[in-house]
């Protein structure tokens, strides 16, 4: 769609800054490393990603958006079979969607090969806006061409798709934040969104914990399908986040890219 990638870089760069200046001006937890370390290599590997989703479209035509586009003129996918008001379908497109990468987040911590590749995103040793955008570039690929299937099967319209993207790389940003909300407010938000305190959850060291609260924008299915952890055992400003057995390491590029391939 025209100005689709541009209305998607414009909310992702608006957001990312208003957080990192939160976190900046009222962090939730003392760092562990300083930011400018960990944010070259973080950095670094969203290049690496957008180098590989770039490879990745010369053997698919289509990404992610093309697929809507192309399996709503050729009629394909379920949404093209029914009649729905246009409001509904964009709705539950997106419900779909986000089900479908929870239930992949949960796969990625079950299945030994993905979870080497998934334990890069958790060897950040510091949550802040950043570790969003830390994910392994093959990682990133197999999203991706997960998600362009499901997008076959469904058949959504173009915009739901765009949605569910900005609202994806939105809520992932949020929850990663190193910010602290209210308590009350707090209460509230994760009954519906996954909020910061309820992901940080997932980020420790303790192997129940971070098999845990799988979601990355709707919190609602970590608690229809008994996955949810509302604290963690240590408190917030106690718990130790990353991989119980590393070291300073994940601050090096270099090292955060092997590490699939380099160690058990």
């Amino acid at each position: 769609m025209e100005n689709e990638s541009l209305i998607r870089l414009s909310v992702f760069i608006s957001l990312f800054a208003v957080l990192a200046l939160i976190e900046t001006l009222a962090p939730r937890r003392v760092r562990s490393q300083t930011r400018q370390a960990r944010w070259v290599t973080n950095w670094g590997i969203t290049i690496a990603n957008m180098v590989a989703l770039r490879a990745l479209a010369i053997f698919l035509p289509f990404l992610a958006v093309g697929a809507a586009v192309d399996a709503q003129i050729n009629g394909w996918g379920v949404f093209n079979a029914i009649a729905l008001p246009a409001w509904a379908e964009v709705i539950l497109a997106m419900l779909i969607l986000d089900f479908i990468i929870w239930a992949q987040h949960l796969i990625t911590h079950k299945v030994p090969l993905l979870w080497r590749l998934h334990r890069v995103h958790h060897a950040d040793v510091d949550m802040d806006v950043t570790t969003a955008i830390r994910f392994h570039p093959v990682e990133i690929a197999l999203s991706m061409i997960l998600k362009i299937g499901v997008v076959y099967l469904l058949g959504p319209a173009a915009i739901a798709v765009i949605l569910f993207e900005i609202m994806l790389n939105g809520t992932a940003m949020f929850n990663h934040a190193n910010i602290r909300l209210p308590l009350a407010v707090d209460r509230i938000v994760r009954r519906v969104l996954v909020t910061p305190d309820m992901h940080r959850v997932h980020h420790s060291v303790n192997r129940q914990e971070h098999d845990s609260n799988y979601g990355f924008a709707l919190s609602i299915w970590d608690q229809m399908f008994g996955t949810y952890i509302a604290q963690p055992a240590a408190g917030h400003d106690d718990m130790q986040v990353g991989l119980q057995w590393q070291d300073d390491r994940p601050s090096k590029l270099g090292w955060s890219l092997t590490l699939p391939f380099t160690r058990k």
